[in-house]
């Protein structure tokens, strides 16, 4: 009877150090995918980041051109009429 409680003993104490084990190795697995997916993270934050520089330069100058045209079909006096105005005055 001491011999088969000893190896159920050993049986379980195996298990139970294969099961430790297999959750050792799937948290380094699940560190590694989440390092590598706070890295993929990072990559599409800064693409992101970069793309929407370069979209507010494009929507800067659109907005300019706007303007200008609004400017222009309300017949607005702009900075350069005015400057010509005050030379005009000043001579």
């Amino acid at each position: 009877m001491d011999k088969k409680l000893e190896q159920l003993f050993y049986a379980v104490l195996g298990g139970a150090l294969a099961v430790k084990e297999k959750i050792e190795s799937g948290n380094d697995e699940l560190k590694a995918w989440q390092e590598k997916s706070e890295a993929n993270a990072r990559t599409f934050f800064d693409e992101m980041a970069q793309r929407g520089e370069k979209e507010k330069e494009q929507f800067k100058g659109m907005f300019k051109e706007i303007l200008k045209e609004v400017v222009a079909e309300l017949d607005l006096a702009t900075k350069q009429d005015l400057e010509k105005l005050k030379n005009e005055l000043e001579k």
